[in-house]
């Protein structure tokens, strides 16, 4: 099984293994229940777009991390994940996550702010849109 997680703003920790972020492309193998899952974890840079075909193509999912901190980059946010389904429209055939991140400080925006556009376009998606609750790691990487 092949996972890609998008990140469009560089973070700070690899969800995996806690290590340094480095801006272009990580890999992890991950093996759960006796299934092996190899996530690509590709951020959005501009030079790197044309690369993209090597990750999404064949993917079985896709967790798409949005900042609900990032108001100034939100249209670019909503602009990529839609792009995403034009560029590579076998992807309305995967599992598609959307992660919350940063969602429960205090100056984070809305799920309406965030949802306004966000899936605008894709009507494919809307008979399969869950919002499924889930427990977190702290900014030090311990569980809550």
């Amino acid at each position: 099984m092949v996972i890609v997680l998008y990140i469009l703003v560089f973070v700070a920790y690899n969800m995996f293994a806690f290590e340094p972020y480095y801006a272009g492309f990580s890999v992890e193998k991950v093996e759960y229940k006796s299934v092996m899952i190899t996530v690509w974890d590709v951020d959005g840079h501009e030079k790197l777009k044309p690369l993209w075909r090597h990750y999404f193509n064949n993917t079985d999912g896709l967790i798409y991390v949005v900042d609900y901190l990032n108001r100034e980059r939100i249209g670019k946010a909503k602009q990529e994940f839609q792009g995403l389904f034009f560029i590579f429209p076998l992807m309305i055939n995967s599992i598609i996550l959307v992660f919350e991140n940063k969602k429960d400080l205090r100056r984070a925006m809305s799920p309406r702010e965030v949802c306004n556009g966000l899936y605008e376009g894709l009507d494919c998606l809307s008979s399969t849109l869950k919002d499924v609750k889930v427990a977190g790691f702290t900014s030090v990487g311990h569980m809550f």
